[in-house]
């Protein structure tokens, strides 16, 4: 394995970004598709997180953070959807955005409801990051104004 990160050790932060990122993925997949949560966690876990598909290698992901966002978002999906569109403006509907930044929203405000022991800042930034991997316009922008406002109503004011 000749690759010059390969000497050092992959942190855990990113192997919950990389699980995120892998989330957002899948979530999208699923959107389009039509798969089930179980068949694509199983595609995921056997096929691509930390493996090589089509010549692309996958980073290696925490596979529990991964089914964590994937299942969870599917579970409380009811709930989640008229969060984030109470956070749009009035005039956007949650079926008017992008798939892509639907799976984002739904995967952010998802870890801002659950994972209390993680700080808002550090999930906004990494949504928002994810977002700018797929968009160079506006989307980013709005990913992080909807999961800052939806952090600020669940959490309050504190970025912890």
């Amino acid at each position: 394995m000749t690759n010059e990160n390969s000497e050092r050790p992959v942190k855990t932060a990113n192997q919950r970004g990389a699980a995120r990122l892998a989330a957002v993925q899948a979530l999208y997949q699923m959107d389009i598709g039509g798969t089930g949560v179980l068949e694509i966690v199983a595609e995921y876990e056997a096929h691509r997180l930390g493996q090589e598909l089509d010549g692309e290698t996958y980073l290696k992901a925490d596979a529990s953070w991964f089914r964590s966002i994937v299942s969870g978002v599917v579970r409380e999906q009811t709930r989640l959807d008229p969060l984030i569109a109470s956070a749009l403006q009035d005039d956007w509907a949650l079926s008017r955005l992008d798939s892509t930044v639907r799976a984002i929203l739904r995967a952010g405000v998802f870890e801002i409801l659950e994972r209390k022991d993680v700080p808002v800042a550090v999930i906004v930034t990494e949504y928002v990051e994810i977002a700018q991997a797929f968009f160079s316009e506006d989307e980013p922008k709005l990913v992080n104004a909807v999961l800052d406002r939806i952090a600020k109503q669940v959490r309050g004011d504190a970025k912890k």
